[in-house]
């Protein structure tokens, strides 16, 4: 039975929810690998032929494997299997372009670089099953390199928002904090695996924090029920959080001995599996009281996927919306027609709150703003 049932009205922003997973969340290690694949893609074309060429690497799928976690140090006992897939070219006329190899080679540097307890030679095996793309969808990045207008890669829609609620903020300057690398040397049981949730209950404000402990640093149960409780007095006292409830790892049973205790510093180790796509939207959170699409922007091609392209958009203009004072709170919905020129969205939608500034005026404003989608590919790739 529910503790706790509120009923309110569609306007009410006295209540919200939100959530934002860390690097090490299997779901954010999806994401995350296949868009530096992405990356590194864009870079080897542009290096080789001068042009980014089609490619949506945007499917990745990890199966945990097993572990067994114990006090002062324990062992992977099966590795995490990660699988990639998607399109991509791998040969302009008779130069062959070492997707595969770009691909893990990418993979198995991300997972050294980010997370410090897992062994990619050994606790993780990567696979890449990345294909050459369907013709027609090659065609519409062939009409681009002519000197056109990037040609839509899918019927998709973006959605974006601004500004964030103080929620959402603090909840991205929690899991900030616990991934900070000077937070990792005073703390260095902490693991990458981070999720926070965030809830606003009127003027009661609670975090959730499921935060993987590692268990190298880990001496005893006392040992780990101390070191959570330092991390928990950090996180209030760096973020000023007194007037908060804050939890961590609540499932933690310990008459059982039943705690959150890994090799890596992450769930992937045992069991817990990931997807791209199932974690945060570009702005870094989970929000379900603001409009986000579920559409995974991870891995997708720059240039002409409408499904990463106006995501990023939608987000970038509900911002200068609000920045150019037209509005207090914006909200921006755009939609694409596979094959139609990306500049020319199906609908673009605005959602104000306070409006500040005529239709007229914003609506001029937006069409200055399409015009840069045809080189958006730059603000997505070197941000």
């Amino acid at each position: 039975m529910a503790n706790n049932i509120i009923i309110g009205s569609i306007i009410d922003d006295s209540v919200e929810m939100a959530e934002r997973k860390g690097i090490g969340h299997p779901d954010t290690i999806c994401d995350e690998i296949t868009e530096q694949i992405s990356r590194e893609l864009c870079q080897y074309y542009l290096k080789e032929f001068g042009a980014i060429m089609h490619h949506n690497v945007d499917k990745a799928l990890l199966v945990g494997g097993q572990s067994k976690p114990a006090y002062k140090g324990g062992k992977v006992i099966q590795p995490i299997s990660l699988i990639i897939a998607g399109r991509a070219t791998a040969q302009i006329k008779d130069k062959k372009i070492p997707v595969e190899e770009i691909a893990i080679e990418t993979a198995k540097k991300w997972i050294q670089k980010n997370i410090r307890h897992l062994d990619a030679a050994k606790d993780i095996k990567i696979t890449s099953n990345i294909r050459p793309g369907s013709a027609d969808l090659v065609e519409l990045f062939k009409r681009f390199g002519k000197g056109e207008i990037p040609l839509a890669n899918d019927t998709s829609f973006g959605a974006g928002f601004y500004p964030k609620t103080p929620l959402e903020e603090t909840i991205i300057m929690i899991d900030t904090l616990l991934n900070d690398p000077t937070t990792k040397i005073q703390f260095p049981f902490i693991g990458e695996d981070t999720k926070v949730m965030g809830v606003k209950e009127y003027s009661k404000r609670y975090f959730t924090i499921a935060m993987a402990m590692i268990d190298t640093y880990i001496t005893d149960l006392s040992d780990y029920i101390s070191k959570k409780e330092a991390v928990k007095e950090y996180i209030i006292h760096s973020l000023e959080l007194s007037d908060a409830e804050v939890y961590i790892n609540t499932a933690d049973d310990y008459n059982r001995e039943s705690i959150y205790l890994t090799v890596t510093g992450t769930s992937a180790e045992h069991g817990d599996d990931g997807q791209v796509g199932r974690g945060n939207r570009i702005n870094g959170l989970i929000t379900p009281y603001h409009p986000m699409s579920l559409e995974a922007t991870s891995g997708k091609n720059p240039l002409n996927h409408t499904g990463k392209i106006y995501n990023y958009f939608a987000m970038d203009l509900s911002r200068a919306i609000v920045e150019s004072n037209f509005a207090d709170y914006a909200r921006v919905f755009i939609v694409s027609q596979i094959g139609k020129p990306i500049d020319e969205p199906q609908l673009l939608h605005f959602q104000l709150k306070n409006k500040n500034a005529d239709n007229k005026t914003i609506e001029s404003f937006a069409k200055e703003k399409l015009k840069d989608l045809s080189k958006y590919w730059n603000r997505i790739l070197y941000q």
